[in-house]
Formats: structure tokens, C-alpha cells, sequence
């Protein structure tokens, strides 16, 4: 086995761990290329069918593109897809920065929707290298009745053995690619021929390394127009992943302060 092979593996045996102990059980999707590889994932570990619903949390600022890819593959891989809003950002927190604070709404839809569908399990496809904060995930993390991230009290995981408390109106993040790096991701991509939304390869010399709402995301000047290009130049790249994302440009503990309060 490479360590792309490995990687899959780890992962798969996350999700069905996770499929097997939390129900009801559901997955993030945001369309973006962490999300749709773990769903990728998601139809290897079952045998081609995803066997719990995908949840949306929309915005309503996503970019066309993105909704686009939506519809197409809801259907070509018979997904079932749960939708949600979010709230205005009248709603949200003053004291967040601006773009925090947009980012917010997320977790106030997220919760709602794990509210209302009383979901024991969720799956999220984050990573440790992508930000500091999410270095600090389990990759079965526990939030409490109010959604929070209790960071200093999380349960420990030797030998991929997996908590997963059942007190009541506690839920479980489940995080199958937490160990994965954006290059891993893009390499395997290129392998397995996922598709992806197509703002991720340069247009007129730019394009976006990492997609989320429209006001608050940006792409960053690329020449890469195809996935092995795009490899090529994370070789060598010394920017951050999350250079294009508005939010990460703003106070230091405001990424913190989102994933505390249940952010994804």
C-alpha cells in the first residue's frame, strides 16, 4: 500500500465506524474539493451507494458554479440531499468581525438542521493542516447539548478507538480526513478522477485554492488549469491554503471563537 492507499483506508474505516455507532447520521457537503472527496470516500466504503443523507448549509452565496455541481451530482449519484438556510447576519454575533461574522450564519443553519433531523452524527471534512484550530479536533469529537467545542476536554484516541457518548443532546463531529493535507487531497483527485467545480483551475491567470461564499472568498494568481499543475504548484508554494478566505485575515481568535460556538 502507498500512503494514498493508506489514507483511504484510514478513512473508510472512519466512516463506516461511524455509520455503524451513530444514528441518525448525516454528511456535509460544501462542494468544495475536501468535502467531495470524502464523499467520494463515502461511496467506496458502501459499495457505491452513500447510505445517509448529505446536508447543504446554504448561504444563498455560494457561487453559481457551485450550485451548478450540486443539482448535476445529486442526481448522477443518488444522493439524498437535505437542505438548509441560514439566518440574516443581523442575527449573528456583533462582536465577530465582519467576515466571521458572515461565516457565522453557518453555524446557526447547522445547528438548526441537526436540531430539527435529531442527528446523532455528523461528518465534516476537515483537515489538521488546513488551520491551526482544527490541529486540535478529534476525529471523533463530541459537542454538547448548546453545540460547543469543549477543545480542553475531548476524549482520548489510542489505537483508533473511537468515543462516542450518548448523553443526551450531545452529537459526534466525525472528521474521516482529518489526517489528509491539501496535496494529499489533489493527489488523489488526479487518481481517482473526481470531479470538482471548476473554479479551482485558472481563468485569465487566477483561480481559487479554497471556495466559500462569494463576498468573503477570493482566488489567489495561478496559472494552474489542470489537477497536475495544480499538484505542481502546491510543491513549491510557500502561501496559505486559506490566503483567499477573508475571515483568516481578521483577529487572531476569531476562527476559534467560530469553531468553539460549533462552526464546521
Amino acid at each position: 500500500m502507498d500512503d494514498l492507499d493508506q489514507l483511504e483506508a484510514q478513512s473508510v474505516y472512519i466512516l463506516r465506524e461511524a455509520y455503524r455507532k451513530l444514528k441518525p447520521l448525516a454528511m456535509l457537503w460544501s462542494l468544495g474539493k475536501d468535502s467531495n472527496v470524502m464523499l467520494w470516500l463515502a461511496r467506496k466504503a458502501f459499495l457505491g451507494r452513500v447510505p445517509f443523507p448529505v446536508m447543504h448549509v446554504d448561504t444563498g452565496k455560494k457561487f453559481p458554479e457551485m450550485y451548478r455541481f450540486r443539482d448535476e451530482y445529486v442526481k448522477k449519484w443518488e444522493l439524498e440531499l437535505l437542505l438548509g438556510d441560514c439566518p440574516p447576519v443581523e442575527e449573528i454575533d456583533p462582536t465577530l468581525p465582519p467576515a466571521a461574522r458572515s461565516a457565522a450564519r453557518k453555524t446557526a443553519g447547522l445547528a438548526a438542521m441537526i436540531e430539527k433531523y435529531k442527528l446523532e452524527g455528523v461528518i465534516a471534512g476537515i483537515r489538521r493542516d488546513e488551520q491551526a484550530t482544527r490541529a486540535k479536533e478529534r476525529v471523533f469529537s463530541p459537542r454538547g447539548s448548546s453545540h460547543k467545542w469543549d477543545v480542553r476536554n475531548q476524549p482520548p484516541e489510542f489505537w483508533d478507538q473511537y468515543a462516542t457518548p450518548h448523553e443526551e443532546g450531545v452529537h459526534i463531529r466525525v472528521h474521516p480526513l482529518l489526517s489528509w493535507r491539501e496535496i494529499d487531497i489533489w493527489r488523489y483527485i488526479e487518481r481517482e478522477g473526481i470531479p470538482l467545480v471548476d473554479l479551482y483551475f485558472s481563468r485569465n491567470g487566477k483561480r481559487y485554492r479554497s471556495l466559500g461564499d462569494q463576498d468573503i472568498t477570493s482566488p489567489i494568481e495561478s496559472e494552474a488549469a489542470t489537477v497536475a499543475e495544480v499538484i505542481a504548484e502546491l510543491q513549491t508554494t510557500r502561501t496559505s491554503e486559506r490566503a483567499g478566505r477573508a475571515m483568516d485575515h481578521e483577529s487572531e481568535d476569531a476562527f476559534e471563537r467560530l469553531r468553539v460556538a460549533g462552526y464546521l
